[in-house]
């Protein structure tokens, strides 16, 4: 009788705790999600919760670098990420990743069109890792009443005229792109004369740019205070939402064609959960939610389809990219290609 009271007690006090874990955690549990600044809707992840009793822990980054040491550590236990493309291939290589048992996504089979998967192969090789979840281009974003000439090439970014009203993305990748492709290199360029040639350029441009910026660019063009900026596709919408002034260019260069992607990581802890909330990202009113919100192009053909006429048939939204030349992807280019880069990139920030 003894012996039976204290398991019952004992039974008694493991289910008081995994109460009070309930109560911290929701009814069914947690999925701890990680994901860049302003990139989702916050009502979705509040319905989300409602419907499936999870509760959601919800941290930002501001750019894949800052993100990936984290993952890479495992010191915060991330059950979710949205990285970019060759992020997701430098998490790949380095064994940081899920495979997803898209039975348990059928939202994220049903609805994600089959081009984007196509094209995730660059950096998901089997298709198995990563759901895409937002995609676009790098462009100019220009003020129509200070820059009167025609926006078709990156050397615009470095004409003098516009000395103190250029912003230029600071991230290392995006920055150099821009040089690269306007010599006519690719992005992916691991030729040391290549990008010390980029590097140089980027070193004589810098006394014309205001600043080095990441979000804070599309609050500056709202506001007028620079004349171009290099910007992603889904800020210059939300931008010429918000100021009928600006404008969007690819220029003829080419540019870089980005997806970034749901993931799971290696290290998750809540995976069920996971999955349920990529499937829950994946339902076309939610993807259209979330597209609303964040202007970024979605893969989601469903929620496509209930956007009105115009935004259908929007260039920046969803460009044509088959009309467009020199498009690439960025790919990981390995510990020895991520030092060269953060070398360069280093000499023109401390210039």
């Amino acid at each position: 009788m003894k012996k039976r009271k204290i398991t019952t007690l004992i039974l008694a006090a493991l289910i008081i705790t995994m109460s009070a874990a309930c109560a911290r955690d929701g009814e069914n549990g947690r999925v701890v999600v990680y994901n860049w600044g302003e990139y989702i809707d916050p009502e979705t992840v509040k319905m989300f919760e409602k419907e499936t009793g999870i509760r959601v822990i919800y941290d930002e980054y501001e750019t894949n670098e800052i993100m990936y040491p984290k993952i890479e550590s495992a010191s915060s236990n991330y059950d979710v990420i949205c990285p970019s493309d060759y992020m997701i291939q430098k998490l790949l290589e380095n064994d940081l990743l899920r495979e997803l048992d898209f039975s348990n996504m059928p939202n994220a089979t049903a609805h994600i069109g089959a081009e984007y998967y196509e094209r995730s192969r660059e950096f998901d090789p089997t298709g198995a890792y990563s759901v895409p979840y937002a995609f676009g281009t790098v462009g100019i974003l220009y003020n129509t009443t200070m820059v009167t000439e025609p926006v078709d090439s990156w050397s615009i970014l470095w004409d003098e005229k516009y000395a103190d009203n250029i912003l230029m993305q600071d991230s290392v990748r995006d920055a150099f792109m821009v040089p690269l492709k306007m010599l006519g290199y690719s992005m992916n360029s691991l030729n040391e004369a290549e990008l010390a040639l980029a590097r140089d350029t980027l070193i004589d441009q810098k006394r014309l740019v205001q600043a080095y910026v990441v979000d804070q660019a599309r609050d500056k063009m709202i506001g007028n205070e620079a004349a171009l900026a290099v910007i992603y596709s889904g800020e210059a919408l939300y931008t010429m939402w918000e100021n009928p002034d600006l404008d969007y260019a690819v220029p003829r260069e080419g540019t870089n064609v980005w997806i970034d992607s749901w993931v799971i990581t290696k290290n998750a802890e809540n995976v069920e959960n996971a999955e349920k909330f990529i499937d829950f990202m994946c339902r076309p009113d939610i993807a259209l939610m979330n597209f609303e919100y964040l202007t970024y192009s979605t893969p989601n053909i469903a929620a496509q389809a209930m956007l009105d006429d115009e935004m259908q048939n929007s260039e920046i939204a969803f460009p044509n990219l088959d009309d467009y030349p020199n498009l690439e992807t960025f790919h990981y280019l390995g510990p020895a290609g991520d030092a060269l880069y953060n070398e360069m990139w280093k000499a023109v920030k401390s210039f």
